[in-house]
């Protein structure tokens, strides 16, 4: 079986600065990792994110995302995922056309169905169940590629009627900017083995929240189903995707084995449990390049995305591995 090349990101949720985050952005970009995402939340911090597990948003990921672009000259850019139900379908897919037109082919688009309830909650916007948010981000999906091509518009779906325009502007990446479609359920990731450029494993997160049972969901046995459910969907065009994943906990250290034990034991999770968890990557340098190795064989993974909160310094962290492996 052949692999994909290893590319590496770097995701980014907080900065205490203006110059500190664009000094993020130059580092991503001067360190040689392939791309720069934000995630698309917007809760900061209170009660309403309190309870979910998940790392408070700073910034506006489309405008953040933009000035990215606007300061480098080879870093791809994107959102890991937007979420399809906070803006309507229309606008995010044309400023997806005019970010990829204005940087020369450089944005990545990552969409999902939306999984975080409080977030909903927080700002009066409906969650609907699984299959309705299922059903609208499919029909986005379609209407994405089809606004690409620049054809007319004729899409009759439930929840998009679109009609009586051409897609502009035509994106420098054809026929679209590559899309990457990520969640953790059989559903979403036998279409996303359908109709991804690059398919994002994640926890199953329908609890909304993120905890042990989303860590269970991601472990090896769990995974390697997953990419049953991707195959299942992609069929001959499995090879030609990419498989990404988040290295959510990422941690460079001489004791691997003793740091593994207590994130397992606040999980009720083994030490071996979290060294083979897909997306954790625990060790040395020389440990987590042979792991990465390990886990393309295995699962096919070779995209591979680690976390900056603001305060980890995640991006010099990870540099050697980068530097070791990227294109490899």
């Amino acid at each position: 079986m052949s692999h994909k090349p290893f590319r590496f990101s770097l995701q980014s949720f907080n900065t205490d600065s203006p110059q500190s985050w664009r000094n993020l952005i130059a580092k991503t970009e001067d360190l040689g990792y392939s791309s720069f995402f934000l995630a698309d939340h917007f809760l900061s911090t209170g009660p309403a994110l309190d309870s979910t597990g998940h790392p408070p948003q700073m910034l506006g990921a489309t405008p953040a995302i933009a000035m990215a672009l606007e300061q480098t000259s080879t870093l791809r850019v994107g959102c890991r995922v937007f979420c399809n139900d906070y803006r309507h379908p229309i606008t995010l897919i044309k400023e997806a056309a005019t970010l990829d037109y204005l940087s020369e082919g450089r944005y990545e688009f990552g969409l999902g169905a939306g999984w975080i309830k409080n977030e909903y909650k927080a700002v009066d916007l409906a969650f609907d169940e699984f299959p309705e948010r299922f059903s609208r981000f499919t029909e986005t999906v379609e209407a994405y590629k089809a606004f690409m091509s620049g054809e007319p518009m004729e899409i009759d779906g439930e929840s998009l009627r679109w009609s009586g325009f051409h897609g502009t502007p035509s994106p420098a990446q054809r026929p679209h900017p590559p899309i990457m479609i990520g969640g953790g359920s059989k559903k979403i990731l036998t279409y996303a083995g359908q109709h991804a450029d690059i398919v994002s494993l994640n926890f199953n997160n329908r609890s909304g929240t993120i905890g042990a049972e989303g860590m269970g969901s991601g472990m090896a046995e769990a995974t390697a189903r997953k990419i049953k459910w991707i195959k299942d969907g992609a069929g001959d065009r499995f090879t030609d995707i990419e498989i990404e994943i988040g290295a959510y906990t990422t941690i460079l250290t001489d004791q691997p084995e003793a740091t593994a034990g207590a994130i397992g034991e606040a999980l009720g999770m083994s030490a071996d449990d979290i060294m083979q968890h897909p997306h954790c990557l625990i060790g040395s340098v020389d440990f987590i390049c042979d792991e990465l190795v390990r886990r393309r064989e295995q699962y096919g993974i070779s995209y591979v995305a680690v976390m900056d909160d603001g305060s980890n310094n995640m991006v010099e962290a990870f540099a050697p591995v980068v530097a070791r492996m990227s294109g490899k």
